[in-house]
């Protein structure tokens, strides 16, 4: 028995998120009956990040068990004409029989995808959130040096959550307006991410953060308000939590 890691890239449009759940398609119970029906044993894998319904990832981690003979760079191209369009391994190899990709020290990078104009183009509408407002970039940039470092992150989860500490380290929170991937004739249409780096996040963590930033470039809150937020643990000062359909899982880095 060997274990296998596979990079993969989906767009979460049609999943009710990563994890497996009674009478719901997900992206684990993708995987777990690919897997099973390529390879002709039972597989279950074992996830890094359990993204929410509606999550798009470029670089989601997922490990599994198997005696197939299959080279492990090699399980790539076995498994993805048999995923739906909308699933791909990116990169597949054999790892260390204990490896486990939620247990090791690691980098994780999220995106979160604005359109900010006039309108919403339709190519856009399922991969980021409109916002209608000029948004002030640099002034979300200032905001967003608050949150580096090691911090109680209380005031950017959601209620449900269920954690021991809410205590997490964010390396890096970068915002920039990049080239408009549609549209580039029409006035007033800009694209926006918001970059943020972690080794580990809460649930609904990034989303909000986001929409806190929102609110920054939307100048309904000054930058320094965001470290008011922060150190008031009280999640009724931050931002809403924006829509999934703007988050993207780009990396996991493992350290």
């Amino acid at each position: 028995m060997k274990r296998y890691k596979l990079i993969v890239a989906y767009d979460g449009t049609n999943y009710c998120g990563w994890q497996v759940q009674p009478e719901a398609i997900t992206i684990e119970g993708v995987l777990n009956e690919t897997l099973s029906k390529v390879l002709k044993e039972k597989i279950q894998v074992i996830g890094a990040s359990r993204t929410d319904a509606g999550v798009h990832a470029y670089g989601n981690v997922a490990v599994f068990d198997s005696e197939t003979p299959i080279p492990g760079d090699k399980l790539m191209f076995a498994l993805n004409p048999y995923l739906p369009e909308d699933v791909r391994i990116v990169d597949s190899c054999q790892v260390p029989d204990d490896f486990h990709p939620r247990y090791c020290d690691t980098r994780k990078t999220y995106e979160y995808h604005i359109q900010n104009g006039k309108v919403l183009f339709p190519t856009q509408r399922l991969y980021s959130h409109w916002v209608t407002k000029p948004l002030d970039v640099e002034a979300m940039n200032r905001a967003g040096q608050y949150l580096v470092g090691t911090h109680d992150f209380k005031s950017f989860c959601s209620a449900k959550t269920q954690v021991q500490t809410t205590v997490r380290t964010v390396c890096d929170v970068h915002v920039e307006e990049v080239p408009a991937s549609s549209g580039e004739n029409v006035d007033n249409r800009r694209e926006i991410i918001i970059r943020v780096e972690g080794e580990g996040f809460l649930y609904n963590m990034v989303r909000i953060i986001s929409g806190t930033l929102i609110k920054v470039g939307l100048h309904a809150y000054p930058p320094e308000y965001v470290k008011t937020v922060l150190e008031s643990c009280d999640r009724t000062l931050a931002g809403e939590t924006v829509p999934a359909k703007g988050l993207f899982l780009k990396k996991i880095e493992y350290l």
